[in-house]
């Protein structure tokens, strides 16, 4: 078994426990009323875009998400959120230490003994969702469960349908499929990125990702026979309709996106296998991305 399938099977019990801490954290995490900005690179990125949306769409405040690289520095923000599993990245520590002294500024990592435990004015350490594979799952999922709950917004039966994704049998079909297109909504957005990356680093496999009403105003050409559309929470009225008219695979979401986004990463172990490539070594990738500074 590989690594990464030992841990995005334990993301349940990553869940609940980071659930049980959030309370713990509040200090560190966002209050309601500031202005926030989350930041992140690859999947830490797609968990921001996620918990951005979350925390402004239950009225928290006004809350942006970027990739660290792409930080507006000319905006003002009361906290700036990172995310970084291996607290090394180039881009995050860069655009720490350019905040520090002008905005507070909090991280979320799986390593306390990592530069970014200095770079950050606050740290949560989740060491227990920390992860050997190259490839990100539980820590993501873990990181984007303490904000649901900062938010009070996890319940109980997230970690249920978290258990139930990881036992029934993947939707008959996909792993026929030659091409992937992956819709959210709303955080689901998020979401529906990261389970594309998922697949592309894992597998190699073909993937795209798009919120889900702007699948008709493109994307919907790539869809026939031998593709599969696959939403992430609601659907929008009538789109189930068109997918299948394309001959393309409709997979129906799961009640809990998190819980669906399981799905969608045992979907990249298996297609990897189907295609006799390892998921821990992902062509081209490391643990972290590490730049070495310009003379």
């Amino acid at each position: 078994m590989t690594h990464v399938e030992d841990e995005l099977a334990d993301q349940p019990a990553c869940w609940a426990r980071a659930a049980d801490e959030a309370a713990g954290h509040t200090e560190a995490l966002p209050r309601p009323g500031e202005r926030v900005a989350l930041v992140g690179c690859g999947t830490s990125c797609f968990m921001a875009q996620a918990a951005a949306a979350l925390r402004e769409g239950a009225g928290h405040g006004e809350t942006d998400a970027f990739a660290a690289s792409e930080f507006p520095h000319r905006r003002r923000y009361d906290r700036v959120v990172a995310l970084t599993r291996s607290g090394t990245t180039t881009e995050v520590l860069d655009l720490l230490a350019r905040l520090r002294g002008h905005t507070r500024t909090t991280a979320i990592t799986a390593d306390p003994h990592t530069p970014v435990a200095t770079a950050a004015d606050h740290v949560v350490v989740l060491d227990y969702a920390d992860e050997r594979s190259v490839v990100q799952t539980r820590f993501a999922t873990t990181a984007l469960t303490l904000l649901r709950a900062h938010l009070g917004l996890h319940t109980d039966a997230v970690v249920e349908e978290g258990r139930t994704a990881l036992a029934e049998p993947l939707p008959q079909g996909l792993l026929d499929c030659g091409q992937f297109t992956f819709l959210g909504r709303g955080w689901t957005v998020g979401l529906a990125n990261e389970a594309a990356l998922k697949m592309r680093e894992a597998s190699l496999a073909w993937t795209e990702a798009y919120s889900a009403m702007e699948y008709r105003h493109g994307p919907v050409s790539i869809s026939t026979e031998g593709t599969a559309v696959w939403a992430f929470g609601e659907a929008p009225p009538g789109l189930a309709d068109d997918v299948r008219a394309t001959g393309a695979l409709w997979i129906e979401g799961a009640p809990d996106p998190l819980a669906e986004l399981v799905r969608a990463q045992r979907l990249a172990v298996a297609y990897a296998a189907a295609r006799g490539l390892d998921p821990d070594r992902p062509r081209h990738l490391a643990r972290s991305v590490i730049l070495t500074p310009e003379p």
